[in-house]
């Protein structure tokens, strides 16, 4: 990291405690890493980033929101993979217990530029090879042996032991096991999408870099489910987007970004999933929006090694903070991984009944087990052997063609089945469609660390009138507060005129703060600090002409607005429908002392 990041990271980092963005939990306890309370600019900035993803990703797209709970039965992740692969490597220290990310310190020498990917055994080499001590005591940690950790949270759901449960570690699974409830809903037409907005618990290892890695984050994500052989996406909405991709190819080879439209990026076969391609160009117009430097985002492909467990393909937003590369959201292509695995282990039916335009006569091989045969042969084991030859019947029906006996796997012993017994036969019949399992593509976005890179992205220092100023050029549509609201002087009636003014504006629901105390000047800087785009200050002029100053935070430009017009500006400066710069075309301009 070089200097000017060094002193970048501890600006922003102090400005943000000071001035009420994010602070450590619990302080007078001593705190827990990994664990922050939002102070009030900072819960109105993610509160404004919310409601933009909610609008883009729920509202325009047509998809409906739920909220399931952040605790979920063992058995869901018993069923998606979770229990068995929702780990990270770990490594502890013999001499001091002190834990660590093994991944993380392998990067932490900078001779790996990303270690996320590689297996326990590489990572015990890396650390012998780099020599890599632990950073508490300062022993080293060679041919200490590198372990799987599970990330959730365990709890007991009831009194005593309990039902165990885990707090979800993605709000994926709570979208997904509804499915059946959900394609209801959706009148069962695919495809539909629901969002959710809301907590997530991952017991980090070794948290760090303030909100960036944390143990309770908020997430927002979009689990949408479609037919993968009818669906496509609008992709001419988005085909001229210009998209900066880090694929799996450039990474194992030359290490340069590739720069594509989507529609290039799909033609040329970089982008496989035509669903991910399609976000990928809805999210990056939302990113610029919202305030993330172009420059600084791009999306890199997951190497194979590192992919989840349920996903097919899988592409992170990234943005560039502190000289590194910081995952911001992932657009994953789950296939119908998640959707099988509830069919298989649930009460539910995760299928969709899709119609043929015209009825079809087909041959169907069917079984209809003899429990009568089966009961007092393998007794508690019989239900779970006819479950499996009528799974076999479906998956492979050629198992029952050759032979007096078929050979199933259930209750975790290989079973020779008597051919009479399955109750075989093969039947013409006539159908008017099939059921089908839909896949799942899934945009996930990090609400924490989106905040964290728009205050790093948007935080500049320069000099106004000879003084240094640092301030925040977060857009209108997500900066805490739309404007600032001062009396000029505390004298002259020119405080209840302004008092007036913002209770106006709250009342038409424009967020905006009050502020009467010390130097007019120093009351700009407080705001600039915390990215209001625009302040109105109430001077010996509105008693005359009832017009108002209206101060823009970036260009430092005053013109002058009246009264009556303010809440009609505001709202559309906020909302971006004008700009300060049109507005001032038909304004009269004055200068930082209110002279025109």
């Amino acid at each position: 990291m070089t200097d000017d990041d060094e002193h970048r990271l501890a600006r922003v980092t102090e400005l943000a405690k000071r001035r009420g963005f994010f602070f450590a939990a619990n302080e007078p306890y001593g705190g827990v890493a990994g664990f922050w309370t939002y102070g009030p600019v900072g819960a109105a900035l993610k509160r404004n980033v919310e409601q933009r993803w909610r609008e883009r990703f729920a509202h325009e797209e047509g998809h409906m929101e739920i909220q399931s709970p952040t605790i979920i039965p063992e058995p869901v992740f018993e069923a998606s993979g979770h229990l068995d692969d929702f780990t990270d490597w770990v490594i502890e220290c013999p001499t001091c217990e002190t834990s660590y990310r093994a991944d993380h310190l392998v990067e932490g020498t900078g001779e790996v530029e990303d270690a996320e990917g590689l297996s326990a055994s590489a990572l015990e080499s890396l650390i012998d090879e780099l020599d890599i001590s632990c950073r508490s005591c300062g022993d080293s940690l060679q041919g200490i042996s590198v372990g799987e950790f599970n990330l959730m949270f365990s709890t007991a759901i009831g009194p005593g032991k309990g039902e165990p449960g885990y707090l979800r570690p993605e709000t994926a699974q709570g979208t997904i096991v509804d499915f059946p409830r959900l394609l209801e809903y959706a009148r069962g037409d695919l495809p539909f999408g629901a969002v959710q907005i809301g907590p997530a618990y991952r017991n980090e290892i070794s948290p760090r870099r303030a909100i960036i890695r944390v143990r309770e984050m908020t997430q927002a994500e979009l689990e949408l489910f479609y037919d993968p052989e009818e669906d496509e996406p609008p992709l001419g909405a988005v085909a001229a987007v210009e998209l900066e991709l880090y694929p799996v190819e450039a990474q194992e080879g030359d290490g340069e970004h590739r720069r594509l439209t989507v529609a290039e990026a799909v033609d040329g076969g970089i982008i496989d999933n035509p669903w991910i391609a399609y976000y990928l160009g809805v999210a990056t117009t939302w990113f610029h929006e919202i305030g993330v430097d172009p420059a600084k985002l791009r999306f890199r492909q997951h190497l194979p090694g590192e992919r989840a467990h349920y996903a097919a393909d899988c592409w992170d937003a990234e943005a560039y903070l502190d000289d590194d590369w910081i995952e911001l959201a992932g657009f994953a292509y789950r296939t119908n991984y998640d959707l099988n695995k509830h069919h298989e282990y649930s009460d539910g039916s995760y299928t969709v009944f899709k119609p043929y335009d015209e009825p079809v006569t087909v041959e169907r091989a069917t079984v209809d087990p003899d429990m009568a045969m089966l009961g007092p042969e393998y007794g508690a084991a019989a239900a779970d052997i006819a479950s499996a030859l009528e799974a076999l019947v479906e998956t492979n029906p050629n198992a029952f063609e050759t032979g007096d006996a078929v050979t199933i796997e259930a209750a975790g012993e290989t079973h020779e089945i008597a051919l009479e017994t399955t109750g075989y036969t093969v039947e013409t019949v006539t159908e008017s469609g099939e059921h089908i399992m839909p896949h799942v593509t899934e945009p996930a976005f990090g609400i924490d660390r989106l905040v964290y890179t728009l205050l790093e992205h948007n935080f500049h220092e320069d000099v106004v009138d000879g003084e240094p100023r640092a301030y925040l050029e977060l857009p209108p549509t997500v900066s805490p507060n739309v404007a600032g609201v001062f009396p000029l002087v505390d004298a002259d009636g020119l405080p209840e005129r302004a008092r007036a003014l913002a209770d106006r504006l709250a009342s038409a629901g424009l967020p905006i703060t009050y502020d009467e105390r010390g130097a007019i000047g120093r009351r700009y800087r407080r705001q600039d600090e915390i990215g209001t785009p625009f302040c109105l200050t109430v001077d010996h002029r509105t008693l005359e002409d009832d017009t108002v100053t209206l101060r823009d935070r970036d260009s430092t430009k005053q013109i002058r607005v009246e009264m009556v017009e303010v809440p009609e500006v505001l709202r559309s400066l906020r909302s971006g429908e004008m700009s300060f710069e049109a507005v001032a075309a038909n304004t009269e301009a004055v200068d930082r002392e209110g002279n025109s």
